[in-house]
């Protein structure tokens, strides 16, 4: 290398370095001032606010024109007409004239009995402390009047009433629910996506002219307090995702808001303001990142379908059992319902969201604001579940989500270690003071009460609070 050439390197790596401590300075002034830049190196060093993680649980309403048909699932008219799935060409052959098109259905969206006051009271009785309601799906169909979806919004079409606002009018007349959106980031049949799509994603028409104004719309003028978005298809590029959760952040609920992480290939699990992975994300073990399980009551979908079964719905039993788990590693549960074209919440979602409420009403002091403890599961012997139990702690004490009651009356426990004689174990609902002693090597047995179904507020799953216990070695134990 001539001494020029040398010269020439050593400027451009000067200049380099010089290029990244201005990026580097900027993007710490920005967290510094709490206005963050739209790159995710930025943004995913925003810190969680609080009350999300302490909320622990939500309520998720998939509610749209797919209402209507209310058959399958909320992917209706995809399986309809874009993968052309059997049952659903069947359905609609069978029931609908053969020039029916899915535009169709929406007048037929009704809502006459949706009382948003009404969906607010139930929502804060299960004991949920926020709200995400689905603005738009994949369908591309808005619940509120957009001026980016002509004639394919609830003002326009089928309603005629702007959904969004009147249920987050209503949420926030209950002020410990937090009111939240979910918004699809593409649309299955937009011929401006489409037509992105087939030049690779290289044009940005649909992002452009609807996707990004639409964002803007609901961020500026619904001030939701989760963003909840989703797309697998495209890039991140595509979409300008961080410009999205940068507005969020700097929006006039700054302090409040958060985001998920499905912004576009790649991003989901890796970058947002907490992950949701999957649908049914449930990983079992502790997660170094804030993350929530979305998932739905009715197993097989997110939408209302009129064919569902009884042994399609989680028993209150199976959904309090979700939500422990979930908990005792980090999570949050955000339960899915799925209201009627005409604006009822079915009987069986009512009744398991006030069957949860009255849990919680009982056993709160294990959930909200807890921590997951060291060990999140307690087995009496490996790879065999005698009883499952879960763990959280809260100001000092530990709490055991007992999954079945104990038939020999005592309930072994290996993880927690008294540490004085004076340490207490009570019954969430329950009885207090129960009788404990320490097991060899370690742990505790502890004597179960015989409980009065009469006089107990205890059932479903049962949770111990245990006071004065530390962390013991996990241990095999037997019995």
């Amino acid at each position: 290398l001539t001494c020029k050439m040398l010269r020439a390197i050593v400027l451009c790596l000067f200049l380099v370095i010089l290029w990244a401590n201005d990026i580097m300075g900027k993007s710490k002034q920005h967290e510094e001032t709490g206005t963050y830049l739209p790159t995710w190196d930025s943004l995913d060093k925003r810190p969680l606010p609080s009350w999300y993680d302490e909320a622990k649980l939500g309520i998720f309403i998939h509610w749209g024109v797919f209402s209507v048909p209310s058959f399958d699932s909320e992917w209706f008219w995809w399986y309809w007409r874009g993968t052309k799935q059997a049952n659903c060409v069947k359905f609609m052959e069978d029931n609908y004239p053969p020039d029916f098109q899915y535009a169709d259905f929406a007048p037929k969206f009704t809502t006459e009995f949706f009382n948003p006051n009404d969906w607010a009271d139930l929502f804060q009785a299960s004991g949920a402390k926020y709200v995400v309601l689905t603005s738009k799906h994949h369908e591309g169909f808005t619940n509120w009047p957009s001026v980016n979806s002509w004639n394919w919004n609830s003002m326009d079409v089928g309603p005629h009433r702007n959904l969004v606002q009147e249920l987050a009018d209503s949420i926030r007349n209950r002020t410990s629910v937090h009111f939240g959106l979910y918004h699809s980031l593409y649309e299955w049949f937009n011929p401006m996506y489409l037509s992105d799509k087939e030049n690779g994603f290289k044009t940005q028409d649909f992002v452009k002219t609807k996707t990004m104004p639409e964002l803007y719309d609901i961020i500026t003028n619904y001030k939701p307090e989760v963003i909840w978005d989703g797309d697998w298809e495209a890039t991140p590029e595509y979409w300008n995702s961080t410009y999205i959760p940068s507005l969020a952040v700097q929006s006039k609920v700054s302090d409040t808001v958060v985001t998920n992480d499905r912004w576009g290939q790649g991003t989901m699990c890796k970058h947002g303001g907490y992950f949701t992975c999957s649908d049914r994300y449930n990983p079992g073990t502790l997660q170094a990142r804030k993350w929530e399980n979305a998932m739905t009551i009715d197993k097989k979908s997110w939408g209302f379908r009129r064919n569902a079964q009884l042994a399609d719905y989680l028993t209150i039993e199976e959904l309090l059992q979700t939500l422990a788990t979930t908990i005792s590693c980090g999570g949050n549960l955000l339960v899915n319902v799925g209201p009627s074209k005409d604006g009822t919440i079915h009987p069986i979602f009512e009744e398991r969201l006030r069957q949860m409420g009255q849990w919680m009403n009982v056993n709160g002091a294990a959930v909200y604001k807890s921590q997951p403890w060291k060990h999140q599961n307690d087995s009496r012997t490996p790879g065999v579940w005698y009883d499952l139990v879960l763990y959280t702690t809260n100001q000092g004490k530990v709490y055991a989500f007992v999954f079945t009651w104990p038939s020999s009356g005592i309930l072994a426990l290996g993880s927690p270690l008294a540490t004085s004689d004076a340490a207490s174990v009570d019954l969430l609902g329950g009885e207090s003071d129960i009788t404990w002693e320490p097991l060899s090597p370690t742990g505790v047995g502890i004597y179960v009460p015989v409980i009065k179904p009469s006089t107990t507020s205890a059932k479903w799953l049962w949770v111990f609070q245990l006071t004065g216990f530390v962390n013991a070695k996990a241990t095999q134990l037997k019995g």
